[in-house]
């Protein structure tokens, strides 16, 4: 049960990303139609956002803890200063789970 009822936020961002796909793009051509589709891919990737964010934070976080740092400043300064050298396995793990985590929301095509 959500405080705000329905519908709820992604709810709304697939009803407005599908009108656009839908009605806008269909019935309008060149400079608003690009801006359409660009409108409709920000929609589509807020969607994912909201589908798999909380799960995704969380699990930067733990992929972080993994390595000792608080944060990704912190993971930053440990790579730089050298002080990861010995686990640079591990930390290419956790770079590309979070990469990968990232593309999956951005654009999953993009993801090997």
């Amino acid at each position: 049960m959500s405080l705000h009822g329905a519908p709820s936020s992604a709810e709304l961002v697939e009803a407005v990303r599908e009108w656009l796909e839908r009605d806008v793009m269909s019935s309008t051509e060149g400079r608003l139609r690009f801006h359409a589709r660009v409108a409709a891919n920000v929609l589509a990737t807020v969607e994912r956002e909201l589908e798999v964010g909380a799960e995704q934070h969380t699990a930067h976080g733990e992929r972080l803890a993994s390595l000792g740092v608080a944060d990704d400043a912190e993971l930053a300064r440990s790579i730089r200063d050298g002080d990861l050298d010995d686990r640079l396995d591990e930390v290419s793990a956790v770079l590309r789970a979070d990469v990968d985590a990232r593309l999956r929301v951005a654009n999953p095509k993009y993801r090997s």
